[in-house]
């Protein structure tokens, strides 16, 4: 049997693979890529965008000139030109009603295989007591089990037979706080997580601040980034995958 923390309706799983196999049971998927997919489509949809997400191996210009939208580029190359990006803070209400199409390695990815499960949320720090919430109604309607996903980052120039997935604290913590606010059985997998954002709620903002994933954004100049994206419950947007975009449901839920 595969590894899937029957029988517990909270689960944990790691990426890609994780995505797949809670997508295969039909589970409600979260996905939590804090640093920055998740915190970028949160405030992109708080400002009114629309964001569709789309996997990077794929063609995403193609792709955003099918859905007549604007193709994301990466931080360093919008910047210069003025442009919105994968950096949450480019977002402001200018963007509202405007279409994007996101690409990432890991959230992008992540969201894209998850996609055909009967609900895939986004969540992190910035929005975790809100997504919980609709997670937890959406789970008692439909009877379904919760998933979530912290989606990690990926290891460079790695060597053969070597892993991919590099896990990250930030997106740990951000599955963490989520669970904090969510119902039902807790799979210890979900426990320990859980219990590790508790651990240091009061000083998360200096823990991701100081991880590897927050010193990277840092060194390369990126420091509003890291500190919008770890402000707990900053906003109660709750974007979910609807017909290739994700859509603020929010309003569908008390």
């Amino acid at each position: 049997m595969v590894f899937d923390q029957t029988p517990y309706s909270c689960r944990v799983e790691w990426g890609r693979r994780g995505a797949r196999e809670a997508a295969e049971r039909g589970d409600i998927v979260i996905i939590v890529d804090v640093l920055s997919f998740s915190s970028t489509v949160i405030s992109a949809l708080e400002m009114g965008a629309v964001i569709f997400p789309y996997p990077p191996h794929l063609d995403g210009e193609e792709y955003a000139n099918i859905v007549k939208a604007e193709y994301i580029l990466g931080r360093a190359e919008a910047s210069k030109r003025g442009k919105a990006t994968l950096s949450p803070v480019s977002f402001s209400h200018e963007h509202a009603n405007k279409k994007f199409v996101l690409s990432s390695m890991n959230g992008s990815f992540c969201t894209w295989i998850a996609k055909k499960t009967q609900a895939v949320l986004v969540g992190g720090i910035l929005n975790a007591e809100a997504v919980a919430s609709v997670a937890n109604q959406i789970s008692k309607q439909r009877k379904a089990s919760i998933t979530i996903i912290p989606c990690g980052e990926q290891w460079n120039e790695t060597r053969e037979y070597e892993d991919t997935l590099r896990p990250a604290v930030e997106d740990y913590l951000g599955a963490g706080a989520i669970l904090s606010y969510l119902g039902g059985d807790k799979s210890p997998e979900a426990k320990i997580c859980m219990a590790g954002f508790l651990s240091v709620r009061e000083k998360i903002e200096d823990v991701i601040w100081e991880c590897g994933s927050g010193r990277e954004l840092r060194e390369r100049g990126f420091d509003a980034d890291v500190k919008h994206c770890i402000r707990l419950n900053t906003y109660k947007t709750v974007p979910m995958l609807q017909d290739g975009y994700f859509v603020d449901v929010r309003k569908y839920f008390t």
